[in-house]
């Protein structure tokens, strides 16, 4: 009774490779050829180089007050993407409405007291805590610069809690993006 049953195995067994999907197969007596098709799918690719993750402002003299702000160099940033993009701008979570203030003179700045512009004598924007536009092309990019541009405000008003002395610190959030 062995017998019947192992021909009953190989039966199944036989069944179920037929009905496997065949491979290619090539056969010829001098040669054969084949054909096999590679394909990948490439996303969106980008790259954001920024020149320093830190950049020292200048402090204020007493002349700036009356100025009403102090002018600084940002950082530079490459950009590469392999199709349109923006670059976007804000500030941390983390500080959403002021500047981190280590001191004992109870100063507070707000976000907006940092200013910024692609142009040293543009049209600066007042720092927000939503992502803003500071450059975009509708073409890929193998290496557009972006400069960038600060000007701190200050109140004309000694007392203003924004002249208080003690260190402000701001994280900004950079974002290239490619829909």
């Amino acid at each position: 009774m062995i017998g019947p049953r192992y021909i009953m195995a190989a039966m199944i067994v036989g069944s179920a490779l037929s009905a496997l999907p065949a491979a290619a197969q090539c056969s010829g007596s001098d040669s054969c050829s084949t054909t096999n098709t590679a394909s990948v799918t490439v996303g969106a690719l980008v790259d954001l180089g920024m020149s320093s993750t830190t950049t020292s402002l200048t402090s204020p003299a007493v002349a700036d007050l009356a100025v009403g702000y102090v002018a600084d160099v940002g950082p530079t940033f490459l950009v590469q993407a392999n199709q349109d993009w923006t670059m976007s701008i804000k500030a941390a979570a983390s500080n959403a409405t002021n500047w981190t203030y280590v001191g004992s003179k109870g100063g507070v700045k707000a976000i907006g007291d940092l200013n910024w512009s692609v142009a040293s004598g543009g049209t600066f924007a007042a720092l927000t805590g939503s992502n803003v536009t500071v450059a975009s092309s509708a073409t890929s990019s193998n290496g557009t610069d972006v400069s960038l541009f600060f000007r701190t405000s200050y109140s004309s008003d000694f007392s203003s809690v924004n002249n208080r002395p003690g260190v402000y610190s701001l994280p900004i959030v950079f974002t290239l993006s490619a829909p």
